[in-house]
């Protein structure tokens, strides 16, 4: 893990645990420092538009007692594809770790008052693919605005940003554990987020559903989130992963027949209040298998009412529906 040193600016690199870092989360903007900046003579990245946001969150974390700073500007080699599958495959971890996130929504100037709400739900800080984990890893989470102002904690905001995310309030006050969530609610929170490129609306949901997978870009969002289910049902039978559905009745007549598995979370969107049953058992205790053909799994089956046919079946989920509560 490298990180950089609030007083010197200067990059270091640890092997093993980390000293106590404090953790940036931000969107990116034009003239980020990249790592390849920093090792570049000082007055050259000193005088790039992003040298401000580095400046300005190595002080926060020095005013708060850390020495060291975690951002993914400049602490990780993008030009090192070894490198950069490593820390994406690491950065849930890597924020969970950190004793202190600061949060930096740039396009917030408000600080209190009537006008917070509405700017805290406009911030595209929310609508971001990787903020996600940011926001959930963290126990701890200070929000600021554009003049670095501490707005609040995301335990005082928990039921503003709740309602923007549709994200628990309980969860984010750390009340309850994300381990609790089913793995469809954890989908309908990345349902209405972007990332730049698309293979990363996987990625960034590596550390949220516990797993580690080589990174593939330019295989495509479809394959790279097909990808994440797989690995996520070798460890897993949460067979809310499977309730998902299509509601634009033109894209879903567009296909002659949709596989098992989603192929963006976007089609979870309905499934926030998705759970599974407290007490559940698989039928003769299957696993999934993933295959080189597909997914095996052993399920009930039904008739499917009304099909004169007689071939259509109804495949029965261990999954409830249960009250949303933020």
């Amino acid at each position: 893990m490298r990180l950089l040193n609030t007083h010197t600016f200067k990059l270091r690199d640890f092997l093993g645990e980390a000293r106590p870092y404090a953790i940036l989360s931000h969107t990116w903007e034009d003239e980020e420092v990249t790592l390849q900046d920093m090792l570049s003579p000082a007055e050259y990245a000193t005088g790039m538009k992003g040298y401000r946001k580095l400046k300005g969150s190595a002080k926060l974390a020095s005013d708060q007692g850390f020495h060291y700073l975690w951002m993914d500007t400049c602490c990780i080699d993008k030009s090192s594809s070894a490198e950069l599958s490593e820390a994406i495959n690491s950065m849930f971890q890597w924020y969970k770790n950190a004793a202190l996130c600061l949060a930096y929504l740039s396009d917030v100037q408000a600080e209190t008052g009537l006008n917070l709400g509405e700017s805290l739900q406009s911030s595209k800080w929310f609508t971001r693919g990787w903020t996600l984990q940011e926001l959930l890893a963290p126990s701890e989470v200070w929000f600021f605005n554009a003049s670095w102002k501490l707005i609040r904690t995301k335990t005082h905001l928990a039921d503003q940003i709740a309602r923007i995310t549709n994200i628990p309030a309980s969860i984010l006050k750390g009340l309850d554990d994300l381990d609790t969530v089913s793995a469809a609610s954890k989908m309908s929170w990345a349902s209405s987020r972007i990332t730049t490129r698309s293979e990363d609306i996987a990625y960034c949901l590596l550390g949220l559903f516990d797993v580690k997978m080589p990174l593939l870009y330019g295989e495509g969002e479809q394959k790279a989130f097909i990808r994440l289910q797989e690995e996520f049902l070798k460890s897993s039978d949460d067979e809310t992963i499977f309730a998902w559905q299509v509601d634009d009745r033109n894209e879903a007549a567009s296909k002659p027949y949709w596989g098992l598995l989603a192929t963006s979370p976007k089609y979870f969107l309905s499934s926030s209040t998705l759970r599974s049953p407290q007490f559940k058992s698989r039928i003769d205790n299957q696993p999934t298998d993933v295959t080189n053909r597909g997914l095996r799994i052993k399920l009930p089956m039904t008739l499917l009412d009304g099909d004169e046919s007689e071939t259509i079946y109804l495949a029965l989920l261990q999954c409830e529906r249960t009250e949303a509560s933020l």
